[in-house]
């Protein structure tokens, strides 16, 4: 192989970087993306009426009536969101939130085998279908700390569907409270 035939190569080696890196530099300026305004996302949260008064709410109809007409299919069907963290059968134990087996009527932070939040200990009391329903609205507003990350159900007719569906999860399901007449 002579001169010629090495120089033939590496002139061949060499346009070839230079014709990737014209092409890399070309479509570098061609495609440049615009950088956003303000980086990242605004994520609004709606707090409590925090110093001011509260947003205007379309009227909502006490639970009590919702659970004349609750149904468990519905409630069944609401509660897939609830699916992950929790089992609903009997004996199954907890997950990453405890078994809801039986939930309504037995006493906060009670199942066996889960570790409770400090807040959710400190809550006390029984989780009646009224205590549900508050919880369930909110969680983090109706009990400050909770480890439950979940944001809530802020439809009336689904909580009520769902709370019927929890009551029926039992061998001794207790009465739900019906409106005053």
């Amino acid at each position: 192989m002579d001169f010629f035939e090495l120089n033939k190569i590496a002139g061949a080696v060499l346009g070839t970087l230079a014709l990737t890196l014209g092409l890399g530099i070309a479509s570098q300026i061609l495609f440049t993306p615009e950088a956003p305004a303000k980086p990242g996302f605004d994520i609004v949260v709606q707090e409590g009426a925090a110093g001011g008064a509260a947003p205007a709410k379309a009227a909502e109809v006490p639970i009590e009536q919702l659970f004349a007409t609750a149904s468990v299919e519905k409630g069944a069907a609401v509660a897939k969101k609830c699916a992950a963290c929790h089992n609903f059968q009997e004996g199954a134990g907890a997950k990453v939130g405890p078994d809801l087996y039986g939930v309504v009527g037995r006493p906060v932070a009670s199942a066996a085998g889960f570790a409770y939040s400090a807040a959710m200990k400190a809550k006390g009391g029984d989780w009646t279908a009224l205590a549900l329903n508050t919880f369930l609205t909110s969680p983090k507003t109706a009990v400050p700390g909770t480890a439950m990350a979940f944001a809530g159900i802020p439809k009336e007719a689904e909580r009520a569907d769902l709370i019927a569906y929890l009551n029926s999860l039992s061998h001794d399901p207790k009465p739900l409270p019906t409106a005053a007449k």
